[in-house]
């Protein structure tokens, strides 16, 4: 968390929990192929390997305020799951707790999807890419 996260209301930002998802898919994940420079290998390398000419794009959020997240000089604990493993799509879970007490804070969902940069169709799951999530897999998030 960054001290320009919080709003007027002394707490976490709705829009900086959307960066914070992100930053942690990210980490988990990898950056997508071609950005940035290589730094330290993510959990799981699926983003940063796929195919020149594939974007890894979110096609949704939901996200539930469970309670204010508060500003701390630690980072918040995230969480994150692979739901729902489908043809052509997936679903990250995310836990956003607070750093100290662990309280749940925020339960979000990304639904995402790998799209061919030039037709802009949406590219079917391949094997290896479902056998990468599959150790990362929930039934059920966490409540």
């Amino acid at each position: 968390m960054r001290w320009g996260d919080m709003d007027a209301y002394g707490h976490i930002n709705n829009v900086q929990i959307v960066r914070i998802l992100e930053e942690a898919r990210i980490a988990a994940f990898g950056p997508p192929r071609g950005p940035g420079l290589p730094g330290t290998e993510p959990l799981v390398s699926l983003f940063n390997d796929i195919p020149a000419g594939t974007l890894a794009l979110v096609v949704e959020h939901k996200i539930r305020y469970v309670r204010t997240l508060e500003y701390r000089n630690v980072p918040a604990v995230v969480q994150l799951w692979i739901g729902a493993v489908k043809g052509a799509s997936f679903d990250i879970h995310y836990l956003v707790q607070d750093p100290v007490t662990r309280e749940d804070c925020v339960r979000a969902t990304s639904h995402l999807a790998f799209v061919d940069e030039a037709t802009g169709r949406v590219l079917r799951l391949t094997g290896e890419q479902k056998e990468r999530l599959a150790p990362y897999t929930r039934a059920h998030p966490v409540q």
